[in-house]
């Protein structure tokens, strides 16, 4: 049976301890993140929601890299939306630069009504590249 192993950027936030959860896990060859927010290093929204989704991807890029990813090691993106449809144009455009090419990673976004102060989350499962 595969170990699986915490991983965690250089810089995490407040949230990890405060909920007590990984950033994200390692098994394998895979690597699965968890739910990235646009939080300040103390586990604050950023106000603006441009800002919190940049965020949030700034987020999700340092915690992939502490697990020895990119974003085009990404295969499956689940993105979390209080406000869909007067949000999507803006996740888009912060979207589109971070997967900027084909083939895309598979997407899947959901409306949802609570998001512990945020506005935007998302989480995705990446193969981690071999080393060889």
């Amino acid at each position: 049976m595969t170990q699986r192993e915490a991983v965690f950027p250089a810089n995490r936030h407040a949230l990890y301890e405060a909920h007590g959860y990984s950033a994200a896990i390692r098994s394998g060859d895979l690597l699965f993140v968890s739910g990235q927010v646009g939080s300040r290093s103390d586990g604050s929204p950023e106000p603006d929601f441009a800002a919190q989704v940049r965020q949030a991807f700034a987020n999700l890029k340092a915690t992939l890299a502490a697990g020895g990813c990119t974003f085009d090691d990404i295969v499956d993106v689940t993105t979390f939306h209080t406000d869909p449809e007067n949000q999507f144009e803006t996740v888009m455009a912060v979207k589109n630069e971070a997967f900027s090419r084909a083939p895309y990673p598979n997407w899947t976004a959901v409306g949802v009504n609570w998001l512990a102060g945020f506005d935007f989350e998302i989480k995705v499962i990446a193969r981690i590249p071999d080393k060889a």
